[in-house]
């Protein structure tokens, strides 16, 4: 189930994101969204993406520092919120 990323901040792009046992699946304000699993970048970084993203800080700022590979591209979407 997707959730609506708490964002503490304001500046961030991540406006959802779903969390699943070995994968996280985010979706950007733009509406494109990426899954991140244990394959890709593997399940260190998967298992702290939940941990900020449930927090609702430093998620964009740990994908752009030590996350350079996703397991796939999602569809656009248009975000829950905004419907």
């Amino acid at each position: 189930m997707r959730e609506r990323y708490g964002d503490v901040s304001g500046k961030s792009g991540i406006a959802e994101y779903e969390i699943g046992d070995d994968f996280i699946r985010i979706w950007f304000a733009d509406g494109q969204g990426y899954e991140y699993n244990s394959i890709k970048p593997g399940q260190e970084h998967v298992d702290e993406m939940k941990r900020l993203a449930a927090s609702g800080r430093g998620l964009t700022s740990y994908i752009n520092k030590h996350v350079n590979r996703y397991a796939r591209r999602l569809p656009f979407a248009q975000a829950a919120n905004d419907a």
